[in-house]
């Protein structure tokens, strides 16, 4: 994680203005972090100092079970929030977040503005349409999982998931977010190897034709 300096943060201000996102100037409070890939943005447990505001990259939220069992929850895409559960005292204490490529938040400092965004109606107007999303969004997500085949479910995973046309994903959290057997993912997997989709790497696949899993992707609608 590196704290961006005043001068390579202003680009991002004037290229993403959150403004409008508020009644107050919320500018003097925004710091810009970059985080590389694989970096945790939130570590399971913690108590978040920041809400963050993904501009770009995106990263995916986990959670680990009393038995040691990790389980894949979703896959976060720029623009979103992350945070606003704990500001909201929803969740105590936080899921992990790691991202899957660079990048780069907006940082706003819980401690010197909870309760100024607490009071904002225009802040919490958009917080509340952003989590209504978040709800139909996950709530799509589970009725593709009974709706439509795993070769159009797999290929707008591999879309999602995938960083510079390469894909590593651990089959295990995969076969769980998917709902399939491992063996039904490996099929898949060695389907699209076969029909040129992906190609296999040692430690993942390399995305030969990305216009044919976008064209599966596609069907999935909701």
């Amino acid at each position: 994680m590196r704290k961006l300096s005043l001068e390579e943060t202003k680009p991002y201000i004037e290229q993403y203005p959150i403004s409008q996102y508020f009644s107050f100037d919320i500018n003097p409070f925004i710091q810009v972090y970059e985080f590389d890939k694989g970096e945790y943005i939130f570590h399971e447990h913690s108590f978040p100092d920041y809400l963050y505001y993904m501009i770009e990259g995106k990263a995916k939220l986990y959670v680990t079970h009393k038995n040691g069992k990790i389980s894949l929850i979703d896959f976060i895409t720029s623009p979103t929030f992350m945070g606003e559960m704990e500001l909201l005292n929803a969740e105590r204490y936080s899921k992990g977040i790691q991202t899957v490529t660079t990048s780069i938040c907006f940082a706003i400092s819980i401690r010197e503005v909870k309760e100024k965004l607490l009071a904002d109606p225009v802040f919490l107007k958009l917080l509340c349409l952003f989590l209504s999303q978040k709800t139909m969004d996950m709530t799509a997500k589970y009725t593709q999982n009974q709706a439509y085949p795993l070769e159009n479910r797999l290929a707008s995973f591999i879309l999602l998931s995938s960083d510079k046309q390469f894909y590593k994903e651990k089959h295990t959290e995969v076969c769980e977010y998917l709902g399939v057997s491992y063996r039904h993912l490996l099929f898949v997997l060695a389907q699209f190897c076969e029909e040129g989709y992906l190609t296999k790497k040692d430690r993942g696949y390399v995305l030969t034709n990305r216009q044919v899993l976008e064209k599966l992707a596609s069907e999935i609608t909701y």
